[in-house]
């Protein structure tokens, strides 16, 4: 998969932009971290969200942890397949387990958000 279009956050979610739309998900780091995945709750389409702060949670077989907004802007789409099959962020965390796409309110919040090589450095792998 090519990364150059894609930013990590400290929490482990990715967002993948082209323009000022995104799409937001978690890394196969987190994926892995917690385990089989049980349950995504989202927040619906028309939602905005502020980058930082909770805009849903990961049930996992032995957690639940919070998902974080990578960037601000209003939820366009959920990924309405998880419902049924959460464990696809375990299996494709990069591409059919993604969570939501939506329009940016602000580019420039990618600039705080690290490329993929320094992800690749705070994670080890």
């Amino acid at each position: 998969m090519d990364f150059g279009n894609v930013r990590f956050t400290v929490e482990h979610e990715w967002v993948r932009f082209d323009g000022e739309n995104a799409v937001v998900g978690v890394t196969d780091f987190a994926a892995g971290e917690l385990g089989d995945i049980v349950y995504v709750e989202l927040p619906g389409a028309g939602t905005v969200v502020k980058a930082g702060e909770v805009m849903g949670t990961i049930e996992a077989v032995k957690t639940v942890a919070d998902l974080y907004a990578p960037v601000s802007g209003t939820i366009l789409e959920v990924n309405a397949e998880l419902e049924n099959a959460p464990e696809t962020v375990n299996s494709s965390p990069f591409e059919d387990g993604w969570f939501v796409k939506m329009k940016m309110s602000d580019l420039a919040e990618l600039e705080s958000l690290m490329e993929h090589d320094v992800y690749q450095e705070l994670t080890g792998n």
